[in-house]
């Protein structure tokens, strides 16, 4: 990667981590699932109108809004909510990576290496440390809500190598138009909507950076990276997200960073990080292939 494409990988990380700063201060505007509705409408509306019909079939389409737009953003809100603290939600939910490797092996039928079994390995063993430090100070439910957001971020991972959109932000405007209604629906049956009439400038700003920074210019970004380069070139600078996030909600929110839940979490960028390095040494060292022509001729 050139230089400025990496620093463009490196402001979608931060992007991106920031972002769990700004859904705490969401969250202290709207309830869960009312935040989540009103961040999927602005991002879909009004660039519906400009970016065209996906080209992918629209079963896929549907079936991405519904797991990623309404489950994932609905545990994931609802987990923060419930107390789970921010910079480390945007660790935990690198996570994503362990369930799209079982659920591909599982449905796609694709084998894990033994370096992805051992990453795994190691990632789980960090988000079991995380889990046993963070229940002894506080309830369990934020962080298991945030294991099942990541979980249907694997389940979406699948359905979109199914999918294999060619525009990544236009898929992601129709993904986030399909969740709106469902969104509403089970706001409005199990929340107060009446924080709309309320809102003020913190509110409006949060739902701003979510829609527009967060979704539209980091995924415009980060699939801008993904059509020049291969997805095992582009796919590590995500590790720094949570790195991204626990920063800022350290220094943002004044987040407790224990030595325990510190460490721990390099153990699980480790396992996440480890597949990746090795396998991109392996491809700069295997041997070419012969030729089908002979040299010279």
């Amino acid at each position: 990667m050139n230089p400025r494409h990496i620093l463009l990988a490196v402001l979608v990380a931060a992007i991106w981590g920031f972002n769990f700063v700004v859904l705490e201060m969401g969250l202290n505007e709207f309830p869960p699932i009312l935040f989540s509705a009103l961040r999927f409408l602005a991002a879909a509306v009004p660039a519906i109108f400009f970016v065209g019909r996906p080209s992918v079939a629209w079963k896929w389409v549907v079936a991405v809004g519904l797991v990623l737009g309404v489950a994932k953003f609905s545990f994931l809100f609802i987990g923060l909510d419930a107390g789970m603290p921010g910079g480390l939600s945007s660790l935990v939910l690198q996570s994503q990576v362990i369930f799209t490797a079982v659920f591909a092996a599982v449905v796609l039928r694709e084998r894990p290496k033994p370096v992805q079994i051992t990453g795994i390995a190691l990632a789980v063993a960090g988000m079991g440390i995380i889990a046993w430090d963070y229940g002894l100070s506080s309830p369990l439910l934020g962080f298991v809500l945030v294991v099942a957001a990541a979980a249907c971020w694997g389940v979406s991972n699948v359905l979109m190598r199914y999918a294999r959109p060619a525009d990544t932000l236009r898929f992601m405007v129709w993904v986030s138009a399909v969740a709106v209604l469902p969104l509403f629906a089970l706001s409005a049956l199990t929340e107060d909507m009446s924080a709309i009439t309320r809102v003020d400038w913190a509110g409006v700003g949060a739902i701003g950076y979510v829609a527009w920074v967060s979704t539209l210019l980091g995924f415009g970004i980060w699939g801008f990276l993904l059509r020049r380069y291969e997805s095992s070139v582009v796919a590590p600078f995500s590790l720094l997200v949570p790195v991204f996030g626990m920063f800022s909600a350290w220094a943002f929110l004044g987040e407790d960073l224990t030595a325990l839940r510190a460490a721990a979490g390099g153990v699980v960028l480790l396992g996440l990080a480890i597949p990746q390095l090795v396998g991109r040494r392996a491809a700069r060292t295997a041997v070419p292939p012969e030729p089908l022509v002979p040299a010279g001729r």
